[in-house]
């Protein structure tokens, strides 16, 4: 096939054409979703959800009340909410890390977040899943599921007394059936921790493991 100097030049024009840039989403009030399958720059709402369906690509994504929902094999960067939960499907990277104050965070099998996961006041849940930057809480229970591997430790804070806040309960935390945690286990205030046989972690500071079998922790 002959290649014409008219052809060549629109080749090159193109090819020097940079690819346009992905599609930012920005509301004060409403919802925002992430169609199946696209991509998408930030995402960004005050009153309202987030929903990121199967397979879209995302760059970090932020409500101040509203959920955050991730269907299975999307990909994002940071996932942050302050009012609202965070909930991960199967197969979800998250290439940055995850953070809400009064909500929890439950990330299902086969997940990958390269930084750390962090609550105030919500309960953290994971299933075979891979955190790469630690755990972090102060009220919430913390459940490092069935063959989860969690690098950085987890820390469970002590509550700021400035208000006269007393906790109800104390946190409860598990670590699940052939889960690791590399790095130290450290807890600021009572908990009330739970490691199984087959699990692994780093040095304990400030609570005392109780060792169990079986699928699920003892009810306390």
């Amino acid at each position: 096939m002959r290649i014409t100097p008219n052809a060549l030049l629109l080749t090159l024009a193109l090819a020097a054409t940079p690819a346009l840039a992905a599609q930012d989403i920005s509301k004060v009030n409403g919802s925002i979703t992430a169609e199946a399958g696209q991509s998408y720059g930030d995402l960004e709402t005050v009153n309202g959800s987030i929903r990121i369906q199967d397979g879209a690509v995302v760059e970090d994504a932020g409500t101040v009340n509203g959920s955050i929902t991730v269907d299975a094999k999307a990909t994002t960067g940071d996932l942050e909410t302050v009012n609202g939960s965070i909930r991960l499907g199967e197969h979800v990277t998250v290439r940055g890390g995850i953070d809400t104050v009064n909500g929890a965070v439950f990330i299902d099998r086969g997940g990958e977040v390269k930084d750390g996961v962090e609550t105030v006041n919500g309960a953290i849940g994971l299933v075979a899943t891979r955190v790469g930057g630690g755990i972090e809480t102060v009220n919430g229970d913390i459940t490092v599921g069935i063959d989860s591997h969690v690098r950085g430790g987890i820390t469970v804070e002590k509550p700021n007394s400035r208000f006269g806040f007393k906790p109800k309960r104390d946190p409860r935390v598990v670590i699940g059936p052939n889960a690791v945690v590399e790095g130290p286990l450290v807890f600021e205030r009572p908990v009330v921790l739970y490691v199984h046989k087959s699990a692994r972690t780093g040095p304990v500071r400030g609570a005392t493991a109780r060792v169990f079998e079986g699928n699920t922790a003892p009810q306390d």
